[in-house]
């Protein structure tokens, strides 16, 4: 099976429950369980992304030529996973599923227990396997023994081989109500109602998002997004380039994809308000939404809501973000330029 998604829609939490949901239906012994809630072989061989070590061959185990510290790391990191299962796993230079990892399944599958009727392998973000890794696994899902169920999680189900996901089946997750995003900051992250109710709202859907726009502060955030919208639709560069770089630092990249994906809140909001809608996200900046319409009534709004989409995707896929930067001005300042034409 295929659990696919956005990043933080609970796709993990429902892996979970649906182990679990399989044992309670076998047997009500609570052994099976919490061997299953703990992630613990042979009932769960759990592969993630894992940084490479110091000269490590395909024929390693996928943690033997780890550091003491990096081993220390990922198991600290899957007691979180096991503690919360929104946590999102943090592993420095962890950037692939590894070759050694899915030859490691290999022999997952070849150990027989006649006494445990169902085991599982979850593969967490599917879509970091490359070509090399998914044609290995390949092989295990075209005939795998009777009682044993893959289950590959990914957000990103178009960077998994055609062959892959032919033979599985594929099941869609959606953005999470807001009250659910809510209700998970608060019970699993001990988010404040107030702060977790200011970012689910802006959040999509997404528990990873929400946490991400806490992280940055997300008042800051849209103030800022406010600015680079006013300065550049106004096409005071330098002014909205300023603004932009309030988001420099160590994660610049992550600050600006949030701020991105909230001016595409904004532009949604726009075209909300063409039709008539009458409740908005930014809704302290309904008279502006309004004025903006009434005095640029042929924007494209849609049209840069499009490549505004590109650029996110630039931003995955490590495009300069100076250039990032150029383009997204030019392209907001392109609202009331093509009014002028």
């Amino acid at each position: 099976m295929i659990f696919y998604g956005s990043e933080g829609v609970g796709k993990f939490n429902t892996v979970l429950n649906f182990a679990e949901a399989i044992y309670k239906e076998y047997s009500p012994d609570i052994h099976h369980i919490e061997k299953i809630q703990k992630l613990r072989e042979p009932y769960i061989k759990l592969i993630t992304p894992l940084p490479r070590g110091k000269g490590e061959t395909p024929d390693d185990s996928p943690t033997a030529k780890l550091t003491q510290n990096q081993v220390e790391n990922l198991q600290k990191e899957i007691e979180k996973l096991i503690e919360n299962p929104y946590h999102k796993l943090n592993i420095d230079g962890a950037n692939t599923i590894k070759i050694n990892s899915i030859r490691d399944i290999k022999k997952f599958i070849c150990v027989d227990y006649h006494d445990i009727p169902y085991r599982f392998v979850f593969i967490l973000d599917a879509h970091l396997m490359n070509d090399q890794a998914q044609n290995a696994l390949l092989k295990s899902l075209e005939e795998p023994p009777e009682g044993l169920v893959f289950i590959l999680v990914t957000s990103k189900i178009d960077l998994l081989l055609p062959t892959i996901q032919s033979r599985c089946w594929q099941i869609k997750f959606q953005p999470l109500s807001e009250k659910s995003v809510v209700d998970i900051l608060k019970s699993k992250f001990g988010i404040e109602d107030d702060s977790a109710r200011r970012a689910a709202h802006f959040s999509g859907g997404s528990v990873q998002k929400a946490l991400k726009l806490i992280e940055y502060d997300i008042e800051f955030l849209l103030e800022t997004v406010i600015s680079i919208l006013r300065y550049s639709i106004a096409r005071k560069f330098h002014t909205a380039s300023e603004h932009i770089n309030k988001l420099a630092g160590s994660k610049k990249g992550e600050e600006l994809a949030l701020a991105i994906a909230l001016i595409k809140v904004w532009l949604n909001d726009l075209i909300r308000n063409r039709f008539s809608y009458d409740d908005y996200y930014f809704e302290e900046f309904r008279d502006t939404l309004i004025k903006f319409n009434e005095k640029f009534p042929d924007a494209q709004v849609e049209k840069v809501f499009e490549n505004l989409t590109e650029y996110e995707k630039g931003l995955s896929g490590n495009l300069n973000l100076n250039v990032i930067t150029l383009s997204l001005i030019f392209e907001l300042a392109s609202l009331s330029m093509r009014n002028l034409n």
